[in-house]
């Protein structure tokens, strides 16, 4: 198993071949529990986020799609996806944990991925930081407390005291400006 790549290891662990999700596991354990760790600064919660990421993996039905990117940035995804999940819970039981986007970057490095994924990392954190300068204070709040504190869009509109298509229409506008300038930077 240890010859095979991330996406090869990914196709068995769907067709649930268990070694493979151990390979995985052996691969990037550290790397979750890293990025859990920063966002969560509970060791018992950034554990179970592990668990909770590598369960993920067995049980999924779409799986990771190299076309998309690459496998470090998948798991990172699937990862900070979970652990925006688990504050929600958390939240509901009047336990607010902060997620903060500027540890995000520094949880990819001190996971020890390979080159290429840090650099390529450090260079998609800093093209959205620049598209960032176009957006207004308020877009930005609207952003952060969306991705980064993983409160819904019928949360921000009761503390926003706004509708919630409101808010829907305001973080549509949010992601084009970012989507354009972002584009812009790719060449695209």
């Amino acid at each position: 198993m240890r010859n095979r790549t991330d996406g090869e290891l990914m196709k068995l662990v769907m067709a649930k071949e268990h070694p493979a999700l151990e390979e995985l596991y052996d691969r990037y354990a550290k790397l979750v529990y890293s990025f859990a760790m920063k966002s969560m600064k509970n060791e018992q919660e950034a554990r179970e986020i592990v668990q909770l990421v590598f369960m993920r993996l067995w049980t999924t039905e779409t799986g990771y799609d190299a076309n998309k990117g690459g496998f470090v940035n998948w798991m990172i995804t699937v990862t900070r996806n979970i652990t925006i999940d688990y504050v929600r819970k958390n939240r509901k039981q009047n336990q607010i944990v902060r997620f903060e986007p500027r540890e995000w970057e520094q949880s990819l490095v001190s996971g020890e991925p390979d080159p290429e994924s840090v650099v390529s990392s450090k260079w998609v954190v800093e093209q959205i930081q620049e598209a960032y300068v176009h957006l207004s204070t308020n877009q930005i709040e609207l952003l952060e407390m969306m991705y980064w504190e993983g409160y819904s869009l019928s949360e921000i509109a009761s503390k926003k005291n706004e509708p919630v298509g409101t808010v829907k229409s305001r973080l549509h506008q949010c992601l084009k400006i970012l989507r354009k300038h972002l584009t812009a930077v790719r060449g695209g």
